[in-house]
C-alpha cells in the first residue's frame, strides 16, 4: 500500500531547523527568552493588534481571556455549538455556564441567533460576561453582520481564531476582532509550534494581567511570593523558535492549501450533491480569498449521494487516506447534554453530512489526485 495520506501534518523545513538550532545554541533552553519575544512581536504585527502573549496552548489563551473579562460562577458565556471541545472547556475552567448557539451553512455561528440569545439572557437577569465567536476551518465569522451589536449590549467579544491565522474578514486579519483573541499552533494547524497558542489584544492591561497569571502569578519579590492562583501557561523559547520559522513560511503554506482546495474543487465539479463548506449554494467562491484554507470540508447531500460520510471515511481509511467528520456540536456531546442551547438544526445537519479531506501544505499533487480518485470511486460506485 502507498504511504498513508494524513489530514494535516506539520510541515517543517530547514528554515525552522535554523531558528531552533539558533535558540538551542543561545542557551535559552528554559521557558521564555528572545525567541518568545520575537515570536510575540511578529504575530501581533501579522494579526494587526497591539500585543501578543505566547502560551502553551490556544485553550490557555481562551481561559486567561475569559478570566480577565470576569467569567466565573453565576455568569454565562455564549458560544457556538459547532466547535472543538477546547472552546467550551475554557469556559468550564472558569466556572461559568456555557450557552450554545447554532450555525449557518458555512459552519460558523449564526450571528443573528447569537445576538438574540444574548438579549434573551440579559432580559432574564443573567450576567453575560463574554461572547465567544469561533472562526471555523480557516474562515472568519461574519463580523460585519455582528458589527457593534454586542458593544451596544455591553458584552465583550472573545475571538477563538485558533483555526484561522492568516484568514481575514472585510480587510481585517483573523485575531483582530473583539477585546481578545486566541490562536492555536497545535501540530495540525496552518502553522505549528508543536504545541502552543497565543493571546492577542489591543488591551495591553489585559495582556499584562494575563502574562502575570500565566507565570504562576508570581509577585515581584526576591523570593517566590503568591497572593492568588496562577497557571503554568507560558511557551518555551525553543518552541517559539519553531514558530518564528513557521511564520516566515506562512504565506507559502496558505498558498499551497489554496492550490489543494482548487484541485479538489475541479476534481469533484461533476458530482451532484457534493458541496464545499464556505461556498454559496450556487458554488460561488468569492469568499475563499479571505480563507486560510486550513481544511477543505465537503458536504454530501443524502438525497443526491448514496454514500454517507461514515462509509466514505471508512473506504478512504482502507485506502490509506485520513478523513474526518466535522466537529460534533457541543450540544450533542454527553458532557454538555444538559446545557442550554439555541438551535436551528444546521450544525447537526453539517455534522451528519460533512467530511474534512487531507489538506496539509506538505502534500503533493499526486497525493491529492489519489484522494480525489479514491473519493470519486467510493461516491460513484453506487
Amino acid at each position: 500500500m502507498s504511504e498513508r495520506i494524513h489530514l494535516s501534518r506539520a510541515h517543517v523545513t530547514d528554515v525552522e531547523e535554523k531558528y531552533v538550532l539558533e535558540a538551542l545554541r543561545s542557551g535559552w533552553v528554559a521557558p521564555l527568552g528572545p525567541m518568545v519575544d520575537r515570536f510575540e512581536r511578529e504575530v501581533a504585527e501579522r494579526s494587526g493588534v497591539a500585543g501578543a502573549l505566547a502560551l502553551s496552548s490556544g485553550t490557555a489563551a481562551l481561559h486567561l481571556a475569559l478570566l480577565e473579562l470576569g467569567a466565573g460562577p453565576d455568569t454565562v458565556v455564549v458560544l457556538p455549538s459547532m466547535t472543538f471541545a477546547a472552546s467550551a472547556n475554557a469556559v468550564a475552567y472558569t466556572g461559568a455556564e456555557p450557552v450554545f448557539v447554532d450555525s449557518t451553512d458555512d459552519a460558523n455561528v449564526d450571528v443573528d441567533l447569537l445576538v438574540e440569545t444574548v438579549e434573551t439572557l440579559l432580559s432574564e437577569g443573567r450576567t453575560v460576561t463574554a461572547v465567544m465567536t469561533v472562526d471555523l476551518f480557516g474562515r472568519c465569522c461574519d463580523y460585519t453582520a455582528l458589527g457593534d451589536r454586542l458593544e451596544r449590549l455591553g458584552v465583550p467579544l472573545v475571538e477563538d481564531a485558533a483555526e484561522a491565522l492568516g484568514a481575514s474578514h472585510a480587510g481585517r486579519p483573523a485575531g483582530s476582532f473583539g477585546r481578545a483573541a486566541a490562536l492555536s499552533f497545535n501540530g495540525n494547524k496552518i502553522m505549528t509550534t508543536s504545541g502552543g497558542g497565543m493571546l492577542l489584544s489591543d488591551d495591553l492591561e489585559l495582556l499584562a494581567r494575563a502574562r502575570y497569571l500565566s507565570t504562576q502569578a508570581r509577585q515581584p519579590a526576591a523570593w517566590y511570593e503568591h497572593t492568588e492562583i496562577g497557571y503554568n501557561y507560558r511557551m518555551s523559547n525553543i518552541l517559539a523558535a519553531l514558530g518564528v520559522g513557521q511564520l516566515e513560511r506562512l504565506d507559502s503554506m496558505i498558498g499551497r492549501r489554496r492550490e489543494i482546495r482548487r484541485r479538489y474543487t475541479a476534481g469533484f465539479a461533476d458530482i451532484e450533491g457534493l458541496t464545499f463548506l464556505g461556498r454559496g449554494a450556487d458554488g460561488d467562491a468569492s469568499g475563499e480569498a479571505n480563507d486560510n484554507h486550513w481544511l477543505t470540508c465537503i458536504s454530501l447531500d443524502p438525497d443526491s449521494v448514496a454514500v454517507d460520510p461514515t462509509t466514505l471515511m471508512a473506504g478512504l481509511d482502507a485506502a490509506g487516506i485520513e478523513a474526518r467528520h466535522l466537529w460534533k456540536p457541543m450540544h450533542l456531546q454527553p458532557i454538555h447534554a444538559d446545557r442550554r442551547a439555541a438551535l436551528t438544526g444546521v450544525s447537526e445537519r453539517l455534522f451528519a453530512t460533512g467530511v474534512t479531506l487531507p489538506s496539509g501544505s506538505e502534500l503533493g499533487d499526486e497525493q491529492i489526485d489519489r484522494v480525489i480518485a479514491e473519493t470519486r470511486r467510493l461516491l460513484l460506485a453506487s
